[in-house]
């Protein structure tokens, strides 16, 4: 049960870490694009903010379960290095299940329950010329939202039941 559940949750992060590469594709073209249309033409567009912003948001929150999963997330553990690899399991542990798993599966369902009602009322972006439909960018934040959880609580688990080493940082004494 444990390994179909980390090889879910690995699976989900994989998968959407691969479509938000295929955000930056997107990204780059349509700025490229904009630039080109703006400067070569004098025809700058309507939708190119739109798509930077939304395309931008959900690249990152896309790509943050795979991050986390490959540990390539940012640390100061100046103080939780000097610890034993099982107390470091614990506090990531506790960390990641207890604390930040609740936290991103809660922005997860207002996420979920903003794209519904977007989805329910058709609402634009209001600021926007281009006025696009919200429920696509709100659905995208919360399916993120919802895989970083999911990969929360699998590192979690996996902190309680084998911590991991950590070789880059060394002590000397």
């Amino acid at each position: 049960m444990k390994r179909i559940f980390l090889g879910l949750a690995d699976g989900i992060s994989l998968a959407l870490g691969y479509i938000a590469q295929a955000m930056v594709l997107i990204l780059i073209g349509s700025m490229v694009y904009e630039v080109v249309a703006r400067y070569g033409f004098g025809a700058p567009t309507l939708w190119a903010f739109d798509i930077a912003y939304m395309s931008t948001g959900v690249l990152f929150v896309l790509g943050a379960a795979q991050t986390l999963r490959q540990d390539a997330h940012v640390r100061i553990d100046f103080l939780s290095a000097r610890l034993p690899r099982r107390v470091r399991g614990a506090i990531d542990g506790v960390a990641f299940l207890l604390v930040l798993c609740p936290i991103f599966a809660w922005m997860a369902s207002i996420a979920g329950q903003r794209a519904w009602r977007a989805w329910m009322i058709s609402e634009v972006e209001h600021v926007s010329p281009w006025a696009p439909l919200m429920w696509p960018f709100y659905s995208a934040l919360s399916i993120g939202l919802g895989a970083l959880a999911l990969q929360l609580a699998a590192e979690g688990l996996r902190a309680f039941l084998a911590p991991r080493a950590d070789d880059t940082f060394k002590i000397e004494t």
